[in-house]
């Protein structure tokens, strides 16, 4: 029985590296990693919690400004209303030589869940958004991160 329970042990622990390894060959989202291009200096640390502040305040400012009260975003040429839900402060990034990556979900007013991906750059409290895109809608991907050349790219959802 111990013998039994050894073997399966060591076959977990076989299996677990690659297994690590497998799961970002398709990350999700874009990451720091071998992608990020840090090309080493001091560069100032910017915490998750900066990232998200940011993001919020990016939300409500653009709330704020719209007639409806609700932030928008463009889907097939049409501007598409919504809330938000949640910031996702576990896939909050810094990716480096300043630049974010925030991902929320929002409610549109047709009662849907998008998935919408956020790209800042800036200090805390000065973040900026530079690039806002629908990544899923009701949970089903419109596009998948890949790294190629040390540059994360968007590619089609299989």
């Amino acid at each position: 029985m111990i013998s039994r329970i050894i073997i399966a042990a060591a076959v977990a622990l076989l299996f677990s590296p690659a297994a690590r390894v497998l799961s970002q060959e398709h990350p999700e989202h874009p990451s720091k990693g071998s992608a990020a291009g840090n090309k080493g200096g001091a560069e100032k640390r910017v915490s998750t919690a900066d990232i998200s502040t940011g993001i919020k305040k990016n939300i409500e400012a653009e709330t704020k400004k719209s007639s409806d009260g609700k932030f928008h975003v463009q889907q097939e040429g049409q501007p598409l209303a919504m809330d938000l839900v949640k910031v996702h402060d576990e896939r909050l990034q810094d990716l480096g030589s300043g630049k974010y990556f925030a991902c929320v979900d929002m409610k549109g007013t047709d009662g849907k869940i998008y998935d919408i991906d956020f790209f800042l750059t800036g200090q805390p409290g000065k973040m900026k958004v530079t690039e806002t895109s629908i990544h899923k809608i009701d949970g089903k991907p419109l596009y998948n991160w890949k790294a190629e050349n040390g540059k994360w790219q968007k590619v089609p959802a299989t």
